[in-house]
């Protein structure tokens, strides 16, 4: 096979697969199993006299120096196809008219092939809100360096680059990318080099807090905790894989990592200063409350929003996409309501989360 066949052969598979995973997160069990994300263990002691007025509740915040109107992010998910542009399109327009951040899926495609470029292509529809470009970590191993990770960012027209740490679903992925040595030093160099703040983050599996700190000392802006009880990677690959040894083998890890909760405290433990986002299993405005408690700067949500944005439909119908921030949003300052809090510091320095033994939810 000549080079020019060899390149045309792996742009084509990059395409395929993230169609793939889309039809796969839509129509597939690919949820953790064993293992939740851990906001079902917390509850907020209720406060009967708020003493505030439901109307002065601010969720503004602010990511990469951008205003947002709620400290919300949508994770990043896909790209590469025409059904993934459609989805990146519908998913910019709420963000952009809710004022939530927007995490673009991997761009490895758009890379390998410009041509695709334009399923990224989100900035007219999201003009003011923080972008982030996205693409594996494990690629600077895999010949992408400063220039590569600058042209994602140009492509997208990005405020930052988030690296995605994604070991496990290469292991399990027929044509995975595996060799994830000495990628540290190679992302202290991007961090010292790229014109905008580089971020890491987990697809799944959650983060723990030496490596959370790590990161922060090489010069990462951001960590993504992404824990588990979400989507399972290895889990979606099981779907996609001929291997029966891998299809085999995917059920022995449905329970892997760390749930979102614990990598959340973790994280906030060991890297105390640093911006985190906190992913994984988060579904409603509740959860997003929890998370923000715990210490996330932004909480984001991932497929929970992919039915909306792909115009699929539920057990109780088509889902509004817009209708689903709206909802989250409401459900995030009802929760900030009935515990008295008032902006989005007030939530963060609350002593009203709980355990559901009773204990404080930040003590160890």
């Amino acid at each position: 096979m000549t080079k020019e066949r060899f390149e045309h052969h792996e742009e084509a598979a990059t395409a395929k697969r993230k169609g793939e995973h889309i039809r796969i997160c839509l129509e597939e069990p690919v949820t953790s199993v064993g293992i939740g994300s851990g906001f079902d263990q917390l509850r907020f002691r209720h406060n009967a006299l708020p003493e505030l007025s439901f109307e002065d509740i601010s969720l503004q915040a602010s990511f990469l120096g951008k205003p947002l109107q709620a400290p919300l992010l949508v994770s990043s998910m896909t790209g590469g196809t025409q059904q993934a542009e459609r989805i990146n399109r519908r998913l910019a327009e709420a963000a952009q008219a809710r004022g939530w951040a927007l995490g673009l899926g991997s761009m490895r495609a758009a890379i390998e092939d410009e041509s695709l470029a334009e399923t990224f292509h989100v900035r007219s529809e999201a003009p003011t809100i923080p972008i982030l470009a996205n693409f594996g970590a494990v690629q600077l191993n895999y010949g992408y360096g400063v220039d590569t990770c600058q042209r994602a960012v140009e492509l997208a027209e990005a405020d930052g680059l988030v690296l995605h740490l994604n070991s496990m679903q290469e292991v399990f992925q027929p044509e995975g990318d595996t060799d994830f040595s000495g990628l540290l030093d190679k992302i202290a160099d991007l961090c010292q080099q790229l014109s905008v703040p580089v971020g890491v983050k987990e697809v799944g599996w959650g983060m723990d807090g030496e490596l959370a700190k790590r990161l922060q000392l090489a010069g990462v802006a951001f960590v993504d905790v992404a824990g588990a009880g979400g989507t399972s990677w290895s889990q979606v690959e099981k779907f996609r894989t001929t291997d029966p040894i891998r299809r085999q083998a995917a059920a022995a890890f449905a329970d892997w990592g760390i749930s979102t909760v614990d990598s959340l405290m973790e994280v906030r433990r060991h890297a105390g200063n640093a911006t985190i986002i906190a992913s994984g299993g988060l579904h409603t405005g509740v959860d997003a409350a929890k998370a923000l408690a715990l210490g996330a700067d932004l909480a984001g949500f991932g497929r929970a929003l992919l039915p909306g944005a792909a115009l699929q439909t539920a057990d109780a119908g088509t889902i509004d996409l817009l209708q689903q921030f709206e909802r989250i949003e409401f459900e995030l300052r009802a929760a900030m309501f009935g515990i008295g809090a008032g902006s989005i510091a007030e939530l963060q320095e609350t002593t009203r989360l709980v355990r559901t033994d009773g204990r404080p939810a930040l003590v160890e």
